[in-house]
């Protein structure tokens, strides 16, 4: 986080920042204008303040508006003039702050029309490895559901990326990770040299909400609708080398990569 004020001082020495009380304790710079500082991990919403010298400043408001457990661990990937989030998207927020609501019950789920996400199974025990499914109308929702600075990618994006790694055909194995330890055999085409590492979290159905191609399916939503009930998203398959652009009910629980702006 970045801080701006006045009178911090010239150097850190006995001065500090708390968040909600919690002395931060890395900065990687600190001047008499600006202070920037790490938010300690577990941090929760409330006041903020500078001690300089043993003097306490005034208190801000802040607000944490995602979880540290729901951000991506992995380092972002270029591709081409294209940088990627490393991992499938994790929030359970728009990106205002709104919460997205949790929907575990099957039914509930196939007859939404407003945005929703769940974990593969319902068991959060899948959310580090594959991150969460997200209906399409969250992917729509103009609270946005990337996080700021990101955006879910377009047809034409996706066009860009499968362009750089030699089109359709070939990008599909340039983009899933490789080996089988989590693609089932026999991974087609899979190389990762695009270190893009796609991985087959697999999708829920719209039509009973059950969970379903796990080990054997990538699916990511497009930012793009193909009419009144479907919407775009990208497979890739776990015996296929390409990608391929599918129309899916909006219904459908599906992974979120993410774009830099």
């Amino acid at each position: 986080m970045t801080i701006k004020g006045t009178n911090f001082g010239t150097n850190q020495d006995t001065s500090y920042v708390f968040f909600a009380g919690t002395m931060a304790l890395q900065y990687s710079s600190w001047s008499d204008t600006e202070i920037k500082v790490k938010v300690p991990v577990g941090t929760q919403s409330g006041k903020l303040w500078v001690t300089v010298s043993g003097k306490k400043s005034n208190e801000v408001s802040f607000t944490v508006l995602i979880k540290l457990e729901d951000l991506c661990d992995k380092p972002d990937v270029k591709i081409g003039n294209q940088i990627w989030m490393g991992c499938n998207l994790n929030v359970n927020h728009y990106r205002n702050g709104d919460s997205i609501p949790e929907v575990t019950d099957p039914r509930i789920w196939s007859n939404l029309r407003t945005g929703a996400w769940c974990y593969y199974d319902n068991d959060q025990k899948n959310n580090g490895t594959y991150g969460k499914l997200y209906n399409w109308y969250a992917v729509n929702d103009p609270r946005g559901l990337a996080p700021s600075g990101w955006h879910v990618p377009s047809d034409a994006e996706w066009t860009t990326l499968s362009d750089y790694l030699g089109g359709e055909y070939a990008a599909g194995g340039k983009l899933k990770e490789a080996g089988i330890g989590l693609w089932d055999r026999p991974n087609t085409g899979a190389t990762n040299e695009s270190g893009f590492s796609a991985i087959p979290g697999g999708g829920r159905n719209w039509i009973d909400g059950h969970f379903y191609n796990k080990y054997y399916e990538c699916i990511f939503w497009l930012n793009k609708d193909w009419g009144d009930d479907n919407a775009a998203s990208i497979s890739l398959m776990f015996n296929q080398y390409q990608f391929q652009r599918v129309s899916r009910s909006k219904k459908y629980g599906f992974s979120v990569r993410c774009l830099k702006d």
